[in-house]
């Protein structure tokens, strides 16, 4: 006797779509990991934005690009605003870093991922390609235990307390840039520690999601808010805290962040101002990092990838480690 499974379709579609994004960042990882080590930036970056747009026209969705390679003028492809999917199915809206990391890929340095989220129509943050001031946490501590506007040493020090420890106690992660080295100095006069990484801070933030087995308790700094909102998405679905506020230092980024329906220049958003609903997030390494291995491509032709996806609506997070042995979808002739 057979035993019957009622789903809903809208919930059945959606657990195959934290299945179908898995192979749209798989396809853009493979894409521009043949060119690791190739010193070439842009001939990465754009193998990874072909395969992905590709894979995302496969998809039964209604999709808009809200995050993606820049604006229409500037971006042939993935640009922000464009239309993707077979315009049937749920409307969401999708971020997208085809390569995050392309300097980390073109030299073959460790931690260059293909990442991308998406989420119900119109609830993710429409952020315009500007710079972005980063706080994030991990799980486990009560709301407002570290501030943006507080400063670096005085959060270690919230943080500390809240841990249990000393300040010595506690790590912080920080893109190495001359722009940090105010943060930088004012973490370790705490007798914290700091963790430079050189380009990636969409995987630097997911790393204080997990401190018992990256080390990273905060992650401060200033990046790209495209990449915050894809953060904002990984850690709305592992847990954690975040504050964020736009960099709109011209009259011209004012305007630019008022068209995309930024009111408040100064507004500090949190994980929800950024990402509201429900989100799913994927993460394929292209080079092998702390937080996923790169792609391999063996002597006996299989492709080896490993992949991390998240849904905020139930919390799950699946690693994925997957043989591919049916290459043609590649399209990598």
């Amino acid at each position: 006797m057979s035993t019957h499974i009622s789903v809903p379709p809208q919930a059945l579609l959606e657990r195959i779509l934290t299945l179908e994004i898995v192979r749209v960042t798989e396809r853009a990882a493979v894409s521009s990991a043949r060119l690791r080590g190739h010193g070439n930036e842009k001939a990465a970056d754009q193998a990874a934005v072909d395969a992905m747009r590709r894979e995302l026209n496969k998809l039964p969705i209604e999709g808009t690009i809200v995050i993606g390679e820049g604006e229409r003028d500037e971006a042939p492809m993935l640009f922000i605003g464009e239309k993707v999917g077979m315009n049937a199915g749920p409307q969401v809206d999708i971020a997208v870093d085809p390569l995050e990391g392309t300097t980390l890929c073109a030299k073959n340095m460790p931690g260059s991922i293909a990442t991308m989220a998406m989420a119900d129509g119109g609830t993710l943050l429409h952020a315009p390609d500007v710079y972005m001031q980063k706080l994030a946490i991990g799980p486990g501590y009560a709301k407002g235990v570290v501030e943006l506007d507080a400063s670096p040493a005085e959060n270690v020090r919230r943080l500390a307390k809240a841990k249990g420890v000393q300040p010595d106690g506690i790590t912080v992660l920080v893109l190495d840039r001359p722009r940090h080295a105010s943060i930088i100095e004012s973490v370790r006069s705490t007798g914290a520690a700091v963790r430079l990484i050189t380009d990636g801070d969409v995987a630097g933030v997911i790393h204080c999601a997990d401190p018992d087995n990256t080390g990273v308790d905060m992650y401060l700094g200033t990046g790209g808010a495209p990449e915050g909102v894809l953060a904002a998405v990984a850690l709305r679905c592992i847990g954690g805290q975040m504050q964020c506020r736009l960099i709109l230092d011209s009259g011209e980024k004012i305007e630019r962040a008022a068209k995309m329906g930024v009111n408040d220049p100064k507004m500090i958003y949190g994980i929800e101002d950024m990402a509201r609903g429900d989100c799913l997030f994927a993460a394929t390494g292209v080079t092998t990092g702390s937080l996923l291995s790169g792609v391999k491509f063996r002597k006996d032709g299989v492709i080896e990838t490993e992949t991390v996806v998240m849904r905020s609506v139930t919390g799950t997070v699946r690693y994925i480690k997957a043989e591919h042995r049916e290459l043609a979808k590649f399209h990598l002739d």
